[in-house]
């Protein structure tokens, strides 16, 4: 029972307490509002139109060059693609081959499998970068190549000859990485 007046007695205590702070707070002179400052508004002279500029393009020799350098690509991935459809195809049949002879073990079959399945992943990227090189022949057809989709600057010659199908300039390519 001791202990049970005690911690009332410390609660009623500690309650005594809080009472008499808040009546300090209150009793205390209240704080003015801060006035609201009117917002100000700016009159802004529209601009004048800027003239039209021309637009920046490569020239003639340098699309030249670009579609020559597009077109040897494409002759090599041409040329992979093949090599890669020769070791793919039995040539004798014209079917997919297959190792499925009765003397092959398990782990024999499954290299071979994984072996047909990495040639096929190989074709496959390479067929996508020939879809890329053929869309950026028909964008100098076009006459928008080399202009970045992002932020419409001319893209460097340099990346353009080192990745002929790009389609964004270097800033832009690596800010959207981010």
């Amino acid at each position: 029972m001791a202990k049970s007046r005690k911690s009332s007695a410390a609660a009623e205590k500690a309650i005594k307490l809080l009472k008499e702070k808040s009546k300090k707070r209150k009793l205390a002179a209240p704080r003015p509002k801060q006035p609201v400052k009117p917002k100000v508004v700016r009159m802004v002279k529209p601009e004048a139109p800027k003239p039209a500029m021309k637009k920046q393009q490569y020239g003639k020799q340098d699309l030249d060059r670009f579609k020559e350098i597009i077109l040897e690509k494409k002759k090599e991935i041409l040329e992979e693609l093949e090599t890669l459809r020769d070791t793919m195809m039995d040539t004798t049949t014209g079917e997919y081959a297959s190792e499925n002879s009765m003397y092959s073990t398990h782990m024999e079959q499954g290299t071979d499998a994984m072996e047909r399945e990495k040639t096929f992943l190989f074709a496959s990227r390479e067929g996508k970068f020939l879809n890329y090189l053929e869309d950026a022949l028909q964008r100098i057809e076009k006459g928008e190549y080399g202009r970045c989709e992002t932020c419409g600057k001319l893209i460097e010659k340099e990346r353009l000859e080192a990745v002929p199908h790009a389609r964004q300039c270097l800033d832009c390519k690596l800010r959207s990485q981010k």
